[in-house]
Protein backbone atom coordinates (compact mmCIF):
# COMPACT_ATOMS: atom_id res chain seq x y z
CA UNK A 1 0.00 0.00 0.00
CA UNK A 2 1.26 3.45 -0.64
CA UNK A 3 1.65 5.94 1.83
CA UNK A 4 -0.11 9.03 1.13
CA UNK A 5 2.38 12.05 0.98
CA UNK A 6 1.76 13.87 3.91
CA UNK A 7 5.25 15.24 3.76
CA UNK A 8 7.44 15.46 1.04
CA UNK A 9 10.66 13.63 1.65
CA UNK A 10 12.97 15.54 -0.21
CA UNK A 11 16.23 13.49 0.66
CA UNK A 12 14.49 9.91 0.22
CA UNK A 13 17.12 9.53 -2.98
CA UNK A 14 19.98 11.75 -1.83
CA UNK A 15 22.96 10.19 -0.13
CA UNK A 16 23.66 11.07 3.36
CA UNK A 17 26.14 14.51 3.96
CA UNK A 18 29.57 13.38 3.37
CA UNK A 19 33.06 14.55 2.53
CA UNK A 20 33.73 18.75 2.63
CA UNK A 21 30.43 19.26 1.81
CA UNK A 22 29.07 17.65 4.59
CA UNK A 23 31.60 19.37 6.87
CA UNK A 24 29.97 22.53 5.68
CA UNK A 25 26.34 21.82 6.23
CA UNK A 26 27.28 20.36 9.78
CA UNK A 27 29.11 23.75 10.28
CA UNK A 28 25.93 25.76 9.02
CA UNK A 29 23.67 24.26 11.44
CA UNK A 30 25.67 24.64 14.66
CA UNK A 31 24.14 28.57 15.22
CA UNK A 32 20.86 30.03 14.11
CA UNK A 33 18.81 26.94 15.78
CA UNK A 34 17.75 28.46 19.23
CA UNK A 35 14.81 29.49 18.42
CA UNK A 36 13.27 26.19 17.14
CA UNK A 37 15.10 24.06 20.46
CA UNK A 38 13.71 26.47 22.46
CA UNK A 39 10.29 25.89 21.34
CA UNK A 40 10.70 22.55 21.57
CA UNK A 41 11.42 22.76 24.69
CA UNK A 42 8.50 24.40 25.50
CA UNK A 43 6.42 22.45 23.56
CA UNK A 44 7.48 18.92 25.17
CA UNK A 45 7.40 20.79 28.50
CA UNK A 46 11.22 19.57 29.18
CA UNK A 47 12.18 19.29 32.36
CA UNK A 48 15.51 18.40 34.42
CA UNK A 49 16.10 14.97 34.04
CA UNK A 50 14.04 14.12 31.32
CA UNK A 51 15.52 12.39 28.73
CA UNK A 52 14.73 13.32 25.10
CA UNK A 53 15.56 11.56 21.54
CA UNK A 54 16.51 13.92 19.04
CA UNK A 55 15.64 12.68 15.61
CA UNK A 56 17.75 14.11 12.75
CA UNK A 57 20.03 15.59 15.70
CA UNK A 58 22.48 17.08 12.77
CA UNK A 59 25.45 18.85 14.92
CA UNK A 60 23.75 18.53 18.07
CA UNK A 61 22.25 22.46 18.39
CA UNK A 62 19.52 21.07 19.65
CA UNK A 63 20.61 18.24 21.95
CA UNK A 64 23.26 21.02 23.72
CA UNK A 65 19.69 23.38 24.17
CA UNK A 66 18.51 20.66 25.74
CA UNK A 67 21.04 19.87 28.28
CA UNK A 68 21.40 23.63 29.32
CA UNK A 69 17.87 23.26 30.84
CA UNK A 70 18.69 20.17 33.06
CA UNK A 71 17.78 17.28 30.33
CA UNK A 72 19.72 14.75 29.27
CA UNK A 73 20.06 14.02 25.45
CA UNK A 74 20.27 11.08 23.05
CA UNK A 75 20.86 12.48 19.42
CA UNK A 76 20.11 10.61 16.27
CA UNK A 77 21.70 11.16 12.71
CA UNK A 78 22.65 8.86 9.98
CA UNK A 79 25.08 10.97 9.06
CA UNK A 80 28.90 10.74 10.42
CA UNK A 81 29.86 13.88 10.03
CA UNK A 82 27.05 15.30 11.75
CA UNK A 83 27.65 13.25 14.68
CA UNK A 84 31.45 13.56 15.30
CA UNK A 85 30.67 16.95 14.68
CA UNK A 86 28.27 16.88 17.72
CA UNK A 87 30.41 14.89 19.81
CA UNK A 88 33.29 17.80 19.76
CA UNK A 89 31.14 20.53 20.58
CA UNK A 90 29.40 18.65 23.30
CA UNK A 91 29.76 18.57 27.15
CA UNK A 92 27.39 16.79 29.57
CA UNK A 93 24.76 13.86 29.42
CA UNK A 94 24.60 13.34 25.85
CA UNK A 95 24.93 10.44 23.91
CA UNK A 96 24.88 11.03 19.63
CA UNK A 97 24.32 7.41 17.77
CA UNK A 98 24.04 6.69 13.98
CA UNK A 99 20.44 5.91 13.05
CA UNK A 100 17.39 6.94 11.57
CA UNK A 101 13.39 7.73 12.39
CA UNK A 102 12.56 4.43 11.47
CA UNK A 103 15.06 2.47 13.54
CA UNK A 104 15.73 4.13 16.65
CA UNK A 105 19.03 3.10 18.37
CA UNK A 106 17.14 4.12 21.82
CA UNK A 107 15.98 1.55 24.46
CA UNK A 108 11.60 0.34 24.75
CA UNK A 109 10.10 3.05 26.98
CA UNK A 110 13.84 5.32 27.49
CA UNK A 111 12.70 8.28 26.69
CA UNK A 112 10.27 11.16 28.00
CA UNK A 113 10.60 13.23 25.18
CA UNK A 114 11.09 13.23 21.99
CA UNK A 115 11.31 15.44 19.22
CA UNK A 116 11.79 15.91 15.59
CA UNK A 117 12.91 19.49 14.65
CA UNK A 118 12.76 20.40 10.50
CA UNK A 119 13.43 16.84 9.95
CA UNK A 120 10.19 14.95 9.51
CA UNK A 121 10.89 15.73 5.79
CA UNK A 122 13.08 13.32 5.70
CA UNK A 123 11.82 10.81 7.11
CA UNK A 124 11.36 7.68 4.38
CA UNK A 125 8.43 6.16 5.80
CA UNK A 126 6.05 8.12 8.56
CA UNK A 127 4.15 5.36 9.71
CA UNK A 128 7.13 3.66 10.18
CA UNK A 129 9.18 6.76 12.07
CA UNK A 130 5.92 7.11 14.44
CA UNK A 131 5.91 4.01 15.58
CA UNK A 132 9.61 4.12 16.81
CA UNK A 133 9.07 7.19 18.45
CA UNK A 134 5.98 5.68 20.33
CA UNK A 135 8.21 2.62 20.93
CA UNK A 136 11.24 4.56 22.71
CA UNK A 137 8.86 6.67 24.72
CA UNK A 138 7.63 5.90 28.18
CA UNK A 139 4.33 6.16 28.90
CA UNK A 140 2.81 9.88 28.96
CA UNK A 141 5.80 10.60 26.84
CA UNK A 142 5.99 13.93 24.66
CA UNK A 143 6.28 13.97 20.84
CA UNK A 144 6.99 17.30 19.29
CA UNK A 145 8.11 17.39 15.38
CA UNK A 146 8.35 21.02 14.07
CA UNK A 147 8.57 22.74 10.42
CA UNK A 148 8.69 25.61 8.53
CA UNK A 149 5.28 26.54 6.85
CA UNK A 150 5.43 26.62 3.91
CA UNK A 151 2.47 26.49 0.94
CA UNK A 152 1.37 24.48 -2.13
CA UNK A 153 2.63 25.88 -5.00
CA UNK A 154 6.61 26.32 -2.94
CA UNK A 155 9.46 25.08 -4.64
CA UNK A 156 13.59 24.13 -3.87
CA UNK A 157 14.23 24.61 -0.85
CA UNK A 158 10.86 26.40 0.08
CA UNK A 159 9.01 23.51 0.13
CA UNK A 160 10.92 22.04 2.94
CA UNK A 161 8.36 22.81 5.89
CA UNK A 162 4.66 22.26 5.83
CA UNK A 163 1.89 23.57 4.59
CA UNK A 164 -1.33 24.01 7.11
CA UNK A 165 -3.00 20.50 5.53
CA UNK A 166 0.24 18.56 5.47
CA UNK A 167 0.75 19.80 9.35
CA UNK A 168 -3.12 18.63 10.26
CA UNK A 169 -2.44 15.13 8.62
CA UNK A 170 0.17 14.14 9.88
CA UNK A 171 -1.17 15.07 13.39
CA UNK A 172 -3.96 12.57 12.08
CA UNK A 173 -1.27 10.17 11.60
CA UNK A 174 -0.02 10.65 14.82
CA UNK A 175 -3.06 9.83 15.77
CA UNK A 176 -3.60 6.66 13.77
CA UNK A 177 -0.34 5.41 15.27
CA UNK A 178 -1.76 5.35 18.77
CA UNK A 179 -0.79 8.86 20.25
CA UNK A 180 -3.10 11.21 22.15
CA UNK A 181 -3.86 14.75 22.39
CA UNK A 182 -2.33 15.52 19.14
CA UNK A 183 -2.68 19.04 17.87
CA UNK A 184 -1.37 21.58 15.40
CA UNK A 185 -0.04 24.84 16.10
CA UNK A 186 1.41 27.94 13.82
CA UNK A 187 3.90 29.96 15.47
CA UNK A 188 4.26 33.34 13.82
CA UNK A 189 8.34 34.40 13.34
CA UNK A 190 9.94 38.01 12.31
CA UNK A 191 10.01 36.13 8.69
CA UNK A 192 7.08 33.57 8.06
CA UNK A 193 6.10 31.11 10.31
CA UNK A 194 6.63 27.63 12.11
CA UNK A 195 4.00 24.82 12.12
CA UNK A 196 4.08 22.34 15.32
CA UNK A 197 2.25 18.75 16.17
CA UNK A 198 2.32 17.54 19.74
CA UNK A 199 1.22 14.49 20.78
CA UNK A 200 1.76 12.68 23.84
CA UNK A 201 1.85 8.46 24.60
CA UNK A 202 -0.78 7.33 27.16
Amino acid sequence: MTQPETVPNHHAHHAPFTGVMGVVAALSMITGRAEHAHLAIRLSALAPGDLVVDIGCGPGAAARQALRAGARAIGVDPAPVMLRTARLLTRGDASYRTGVAEQLPVDDGAAQVAWSIATVHHWRDLDAGLREVRRVLAPGGRFVAIERGTHADARGLAAHGWTDEQAARFAAQCEAQGFVGCGVERHRRARGSTLSVTARTT
